[in-house]
């Protein structure tokens, strides 16, 4: 109850404080020291009530700057309701302090704010137009920053029309990405600050119409790289080609190039057109005309670009648009690159435009830097698309082909003939003949025997000998003159004999032509030939001449021939090989006497002589007898021949080879009594002194003398020979065997060894 009775009278108090004394005081202590104690009571509410009084009642303190400011603060603090009809009927308070009072986080009273700022940025409240300006700034910084009302603020924009205003609102339409918005209000603001973000927000935005007055407003005042780049790119987006051409051809500090290529990457090729035509970036220029379609100017500007890049998009663009003209013509610079020329085949065949390519490298021919990379490419599509003339430019241009791309074409191509006509002019023979002996399109004999010769590998002559035998039979000979001095014959015949008879018989001329070498192997085969031929004759010949083979077995193999002359060279074959007893058979059985005679004699054997001569008698062939005798005479015995004679009755046939005998004895007695007959007494001397002096004296100084000598003494086998002394050579032979009768007595009748002119 006391504290009620306290607080009603309390209560009172105030009431009457706040009805009746301080607002007729005139005291600005009292006012001062009332205003404190209810400040230090917290009566926030009695205060405002109190300060209503004071300065809304029209007493001397109601423009009191420090009251009007207790009481919007108070009001803020306490009864924020009221702020709004303080700050409207209160004149002189400190409005930037208790306009941030009201914006901040613990009071968010964005509406009083705003109202004072648009309160004091009037003339009448602000004289000074700066100031005023500034407030209008922070007015609609108030709506911007924390109202977040951007039209409202627009709107105050218009209001106030100032250009901080206005840069304000812009930087605040930047920030929410209302990027046209924004544009409009920095061009109000004349404000060119922000045009790194104006001009990203713009791309972003791709609102390139409206950018553009804000650019041309930016670059009354800055000359910024990014700032000519960007309005002609706008313009290149707005294709406003008029405006583009004459700012690109003005003083600006763009980025042509850059702004350029973002252009043609983008697909404005008429506004790129413009940029690389300004800077004389012509390879671009060319392109873009071709993205055009305006063929006729992109290969212009290709040819003062003159790169083989450029020349080649565009010769490649007018291919596909089917400018055949425009792209030969492009084409003809491009493939004077090596290193190009795969790039322009594979297009236009891609494309399937052969025969305007083959024109193309025809035309290349004649183009004063032509490499062999035209030729070679030329031949080879020849090989795909005009087989007709491939050889033919073979023939022209063989020292400019690289000869082992052409030659694979024409092997892809199945043109052989050109093939071959490359590897010879190369020096491959062996690929040449490899292709010749393979394809028998590509076969010319004469063509063949002048590469056969010269191959490196020696078994592809010997290919050829197999490939002729089967191919082309009639043809062997001529074949094998040609390879006669470059092959093992023996080899050759071996591989004729695989082959089989009838390659023999091809053959046969080759062989003869090679036997003049002796070889066994020719020589047996040719006699193998001639003995099916039953050619008797050439046989003959080819022993007598040729005789490295194996005889014994040819005479086996002829010894039992049905025909008698092959019999008869059998029997020869043994003969020459001194198989006596062979050949002698031979001839007997086939009654061949002269054979058997000749063997015999040739034989020079007396037993085989005797033998035969025997059989004669056996089997009474007299007259063989008799012509054996005749043939035979030096090596048959007188006594034989006499034995035989006697024993079978031939003595009219025996009586010729007596009467020679005879005759030959008595004429080699006349020699030897010509030979023993003792020298002439005027030439003893000289004789006796020629005899010692080629002895040189006497030896030891001692004659030596020796019974039987019958010629001074002489040492047997010291007589000198054509010196006038005698000659025993043939005596003992001729005398003893064929010349001195049975008994041993001379003819006439003196003893055996008695000169008859020496005494006993």
């Amino acid at each position: 109850d006391i504290d009620s009775e306290k607080e009603a009278q309390r209560r009172q108090l105030i009431d009457q404080v706040v009805e009746w004394a301080l607002p007729e005081s005139e005291s600005a202590d009292e006012v001062s020291c009332t205003v404190k104690a209810f400040m230090a009571a917290d009566l926030p509410g009695e205060l405002i009530v109190l300060l209503e009084r004071i300065i809304l009642q029209g007493s001397d303190f109601s423009d009191n700057k420090n009251l009007q400011n207790l009481l919007i603060l108070t009001a803020i603090r306490a009864d924020h309701t009221k702020v709004a009809s303080y700050i409207d009927q209160l004149d002189n308070f400190d409005a930037k302090d208790i306009a941030l009072i009201c914006v901040s986080e613990s009071h968010m009273l964005y509406e009083e704010a705003f109202t004072i700022y648009v309160k004091f940025a009037k003339p009448e409240h602000t004289t000074d137009k700066d100031e005023q300006i500034e407030m209008q700034v922070l007015a609609i910084g108030v709506l911007v920053d924390f109202m977040k009302d951007l039209d409202r603020a627009k709107t105050f924009a218009n209001q106030v029309d100032e250009k901080p205003v206005w840069s304000k609102l812009g930087n605040a339409q930047l920030e929410e990405k209302m990027a046209a918005d924004a544009i409009l209000s920095f061009i109000h603001a004349e404000d060119a600050s922000e045009y790194v973000r104006v001009c990203a927000e713009a791309n972003e935005a791709e609102i390139y119409a409206e950018v553009i007055p804000f650019l041309k407003m930016a670059r009354k005042n800055l000359q910024e790289n990014l700032l000519d780049t960007e309005l002609i790119y706008a313009y290149a987006k707005t294709n406003n080609l008029t405006d583009l051409e004459k700012f690109v051809n003005g003083p600006n500090v763009a980025n042509i190039q850059s702004i350029g290529d973002r252009c043609f990457s983008e697909g404005l090729y008429n506004a790129s057109k413009l940029l690389f035509k300004s800077i004389n970036n012509n390879s671009k220029l060319a392109l873009c005309h071709i993205h055009l379609e305006e063929y006729r100017e992109a290969v212009a500007a290709a040819s003062s670009a003159n790169n083989v890049s450029t020349w080649k998009q565009v010769c490649f663009a007018c291919l596909k648009a089917s400018e055949f003209r425009l792209a030969a013509t492009c084409g003809l610079e491009v493939i004077k690159y090596p290193d190009h020329v795969d790039d322009v085949v594979t297009t236009y065949s891609d494309l399937g435009h052969f025969d305007h390519l083959v024109s193309l490298f025809e035309q290349g021919l004649g183009l004063e830097d032509a490499h062999i990379g035209i030729f070679t490419e030329l031949g080879i599509l020849y090989t795909k698309h005009v087989p007709e003339k491939v050889m033919e430019h073979c023939k022209v241009f063989f020292s400019k082909l690289n000869v082992s791309k052409v030659v694979r074409a024409c092997e892809r191509a199945r043109l052989f003939k050109p093939a071959v006509y490359l590897y010879m002019h190369d020096k491959q023979a062996d690929n040449a003949v490899k292709i010749m002996s393979e394809h028998c399109s590509a076969f010319d004999n004469d063509l063949f025997l002048d590469a056969i010769v010269k191959v490196r590998n020696a078994e592809i002559m010997y290919k050829a000998v197999s490939f002729y035998l089967t191919m082309h039979p009639l043809l062997f000979t001529r074949l094998m003159e040609v390879l006669e001095d470059h092959v093992d014959h023996s080899r050759v015949v071996n591989q004729l004999r695989r082959t089989g008879d009838w390659a023999l018989q091809l053959g046969q001329e080759y062989m003869k032509s090679v036997q003049k070498a002796n070889l066994s192997a020719v020589n047996e085969a040719l006699n193998e030939l001639y003995i099916e031929d039953e050619d008797y004759e050439s046989l003959r010949k080819s022993i007598d001449k040729f005789q490295n083979f194996n005889m014994i077995a040819l005479a086996s193999k002829l010894a039992t021939h049905e025909l008698l002359e092959f019999r008869r060279i059998s029997a020869y074959v043994y003969r020459c090989n001194k198989k006596w007893s062979q050949s002698i058979e031979l001839s007997k059985n086939d009654r061949m006497w002269k054979d058997c005679i000749d063997t015999a004699n040739e034989s020079a054997d007396e037993e085989t002589i005797e033998e035969l001569l025997r059989f004669f008698c056996e089997t009474s062939e007299k007259e063989c007898f008799c012509a054996a005798l005749y043939t035979c005479f030096s090596h048959v015995r007188p006594d034989v021949a006499i034995e035989l004679g006697w024993l079978n009755g031939y003595h009219h046939f025996v009586m010729p080879f007596l009467v020679q005998n005879m005759r030959q004895t008595y004429e080699r007695l006349q020699v030897l009594e010509k030979r023993t007959a003792p020298p002439k007494e005027e030439d003893a001397q000289d004789q006796i002194a020629q005899t010692y002096g080629q002895l040189g004296g006497f030896g030891n100084g001692m004659l030596m003398l020796e019974n039987g000598g019958g010629m001074g003494g002489m040492p047997g086998g010291m007589m000198p020979q054509g010196q006038g002394g005698i000659d025993m050579s043939g005596f003992g032979q001729a005398g003893m065997q064929n010349g001195m009768p049975p008994g041993g007595m001379m003819p006439n009748g003196m003893p055996g060894g008695m000169h008859p002119n020496m005494s006993m």
